[in-house]
């Protein structure tokens, strides 16, 4: 009767490390203790951790064993199946991942994205709830020690970070022996310098060790050798300030909100042109349309909503066409964009598309620590490609270059930067090519933003001749006409196209609507 099986891995990765020799040696024992007919040998496919091979595990108890070598299988046949004793040495530890004499809690508190805040509100009003979970995590993971990395452009929330872990030591909620338990964790503030690229985890954890801000390739990961060589568990803000709730209240609570798959809230911080700029938290699964008009209030001035950006300068645009898109993680990749951490800028029918993602493209350029070719060439090959176009100079086949640049970027980037800073292109590309078209062909600016493609003109039909337009110009670009219009008694006045700069300024202060622009 058998009683127990002794699964051998057979895939190619653990053949090639002498898994076949390992069961001949356990045909050999078995058969020496007169075990063959109480244990089976059965060769499997592979288990998917080649690293750990040779892999042997024994059933019905699930041992795992990893690593295995012919020498050792007489040690597991008389201690483990002749005696009932593991092989401790042997046995692969599935919930240490990484053992060492120092690992680290690193909270990333670094929010870079333009438009974003919601760290920095947690930070402010909550910092406690932060702090709370960063110590369980510690405790959870063997970490003794943990930072906040948080940008030094945030000084309240520095401050009341600072009082709070102050407050936990106090209290003896950081420290040495936490409630008797023998545990020992504390924390420390290392504060950024506004470089993006930081926030990125292995730019961050570079930073915390005192050196240039840049990204390292992995693997290694973090969890296997992250801050200071050390095992290391890294966050962000929200993540942590989840946690003590989901304690508190239970994981079937999270999990009662959001979708299948995206379980629980977001906060998200609602800029641009909407009424109620601020930030909201909504369950996941939630409608850009519901966020947009119900909790945003709409757009203002009675603008039509044209996009909305999420996830920043890494991120892309939802159309119009696409309001009633369910926000969340899933959904958004889906059509192209991503979470991010959390901002969201909203666009009316005056924002020009490539302008957005010219914006977005200049920023991540001059946020590029310049560690790797793609990311510090790539990027500002395409910035002059947009700024071309912007320009009324480009091309069609410029607009073939600029995707086949994008995905060059984000398939060799080095690390999180340089590989999503293409997305606000590509998005725009995908979803308003014809503003692109129309840049190029026609060069128009369908919005009038791009000063390069705009004329001024007045009507003289509308123009009263106040001359407010004139004394406003900066450049001298405005002269009266000898036209009266039939209806007004002074003469009207025109726009040199040779001289004017195209700032605006003449029609932000036409009274009139005498003053357009194409």
């Amino acid at each position: 009767m058998i009683r127990s099986q002794v699964l051998i891995c057979g895939g190619t990765g653990c053949t090639s490390s002498g898994s076949q020799q390992i069961q001949e040696a356990f045909e050999v024992e078995l058969e020496k203790n007169e075990l063959q007919d109480e244990i089976k040998l059965v060769r499997t496919g592979c288990f998917g951790l080649c690293e750990l091979g040779p892999v042997v595990i024994v059933y019905p108890d699930g041992t795992f064993y990893s690593r295995v070598t012919v020498e050792d299988v007489t040690e597991i046949v008389s201690e483990h199946l002749l005696k009932g004793r593991r092989v401790e040495r042997l046995v692969y530890d599935d919930h240490g991942k990484a053992k060492a004499d120092q690992k680290y809690v690193v909270c990333n508190a670094d929010e870079g994205d333009p438009g974003a805040f919601m760290d920095r509100s947690v930070l402010e009003g909550d910092p406690h709830s932060v702090i709370e979970a960063m110590a369980i995590c510690g405790y959870a993971c063997g970490c003794t020690k943990g930072y906040v990395y948080v940008r030094a452009e945030y000084p309240i929330a520095v401050k009341r970070l600072g009082i709070a872990i102050e407050q936990a030591r106090e209290y003896g909620l950081l420290g040495k022996n936490i409630f008797d338990s023998g545990f020992d964790f504390d924390l420390e503030i290392r504060l950024g310098a506004g470089a993006f690229v930081c926030g990125e985890e292995t730019a961050l954890m570079t930073s915390i060790e005192g050196n240039r801000g840049e990204p390292r390739p992995r693997p290694p990961f973090p969890a296997v050798k992250g801050l200071f060589g050390k095992p290391t568990v890294e966050n962000n803000v929200e993540t942590f300030a989840n946690i003590p709730q989901i304690i508190l209240r239970g994981a079937e609570w999270f999990a009662s909100m959001g979708t299948e798959k995206s379980k629980g809230t977001k906060v998200f911080a609602l800029g641009g042109k909407i009424n109620h700029t601020g930030l909201v938290e909504i369950p996941m699964g939630t409608t850009l349309e519901h966020i947009v008009y119900d909790i945003g209030g709409g757009i203002p001035n009675g603008k039509k909503f044209k996009a909305a950006q999420t996830g920043g300068p890494s991120g892309g645009c939802i159309p119009a066409s696409l309001i009633d898109t369910e926000v969340d993680y899933d959904n958004l990749t889906a059509i192209g964009c991503m979470m991010g951490s959390g901002g969201l800028i909203v666009m009316d029918e005056d924002t020009c598309m490539v302008d957005m993602a010219k914006f977005f493209l200049e920023f991540t350029v001059d946020e590029s620590c310049g560690k790797c070719t793609p990311c510090r060439v790539g990027t500002k090959r395409l910035l002059e490609l947009l700024d071309k176009i912007t320009e009324g100079k480009g091309t069609m086949e410029d607009l073939d270059r600029i995707e086949d640049l994008c995905n060059y970027i984000k398939t060799n980037s080095l690390c999180g930067l340089g590989q999503t800073a293409p997305n606000p292109v590509l998005a725009t590309l995908k979803f308003f090519r014809e503003e692109y078209v129309a840049h190029v062909k026609d060069k128009k600016c369908p919005a009038g933003v791009c000063k390069d493609l705009l004329t001024f003109t007045i009507d003289p039909d509308k123009c009263i001749g106040c001359g407010l337009c004139a004394r406003n110009c900066p450049v001298d670009a405005i002269a009266k006409t000898d036209y009266v219009a039939p209806r007004h008694k002074r003469p009207s006045y025109r726009i040199d196209s040779e001289k004017c700069i195209k700032c605006g300024a003449c029609m932000s202060n036409c009274k009139f609507k005498a003053i357009s622009k194409q």
